[in-house]
């Protein structure tokens, strides 16, 4: 079954009282656009993020984000009661050698403004056992990206069988007028000729001239390549994952034969049927960018 290249995937890791967060958003793209943005704790693992999601993705413009959600407890910096102690009775020191007024209210507002309050906390260095757990969580927001790709390719699946249906009964429905605009075009020389009275002509030229100038009009060979076309999209389609740009192609080639035959057409109603069959395959082109 074909696969969309629009998802989206999330899904949560808990490790030494931090949560870490995954999701990953996918879009159409030619080729794999990998952005990624990484809390600073995972970059030492950005190239081996990376190498996993292109091997699991494949194309599309990928978004990837990755960071910790701490808990208040571990998030606030620590400020250090040693050094408040200290600088109290510095300034109430310094208050009584200089017979200045201490403060005896609102310390903190005088504290906060000294420097080097808080306890300097160690650079955080990535464990083993949080990576496991923040790599596991990368595979499930992976894995529940491509299951909502295999959804989002089951409803194309559908909406191409459809098309490729309608375009296959309109291609049958030229049948009848084909006939009918031989004669129309006989009909219509002879009645010029008609018209040039006095004029002698050979019938027997006439007629291979007739022959000739059909033939060129003649549609069975477009005919018989659409019909393959369409049966080769169909192959296609059911040939699983990875097939987006085979599809595109074919659908390419499937434009050519029903421009070709709109342009032999001579008549109005097998025109109008090829606008139809143009107006299908135009959205055929239009999702198939869509797909894996």
């Amino acid at each position: 079954m074909i696969q969309s290249m629009t998802g989206y995937g999330k899904a949560e890791a808990h490790c030494n009282g931090k949560k870490i967060h995954i999701e990953i958003k996918s879009l159409n793209s030619k080729a794999l656009d990998l952005s990624a943005r990484i809390a600073p704790l995972y970059r030492e693992k950005e190239i081996e993020i990376r190498k996993y999601l292109a091997q699991a993705l494949e194309r599309g413009k990928v978004d990837f984000s990755i960071w910790v959600e701490k808990d208040a407890d571990r998030q606030a910096t620590p400020i250090n009661p040693f050094v408040v102690s200290n600088y109290k009775q510095q300034i109430e020191a310094i208050s009584k050698d200089l017979a200045i007024n201490a403060p005896t209210t609102n310390w903190w507002d005088i504290i906060v403004r000294l420097p080097e309050l808080t306890t300097p906390v160690e650079q955080e260095e990535l464990s083993q056992d949080e990576w496991n757990e923040a790599y596991r969580a990368i595979q499930q927001a992976t894995q529940a990206l491509i299951e909502f790709r295999k959804q989002e390719g089951q409803a194309l699946y559908k909406m191409f069988a459809l098309k490729i249906n309608n375009i296959e009964q309109l291609l049958s429905s030229i049948v009848p007028y084909e006939k009918e605009r031989t004669e129309k075009i006989r009909q219509r020389l002879e009645e010029r000729l008609c018209e040039l009275k006095g004029v002698d002509y050979d019938k027997n030229r006439l007629e291979q001239e007739l022959i000739y100038y059909i033939e060129k009009l003649d549609i069975s060979e477009e005919k018989q390549r659409l019909t393959n076309h369409l049966k080769y999209f169909r192959e296609t389609l059911d040939g699983g994952c990875g097939q987006g740009k085979k599809l595109g192609f074919i659908a390419q080639e499937m434009g050519r034969e029903i421009n070709t035959t709109g342009s032999k057409s001579n008549l109005a109603e097998m025109q109008n049927i090829v606008v139809k069959m143009k107006d299908e395959l135009e959205q055929i082109k239009e999702q198939v960018l869509n797909v894996l």
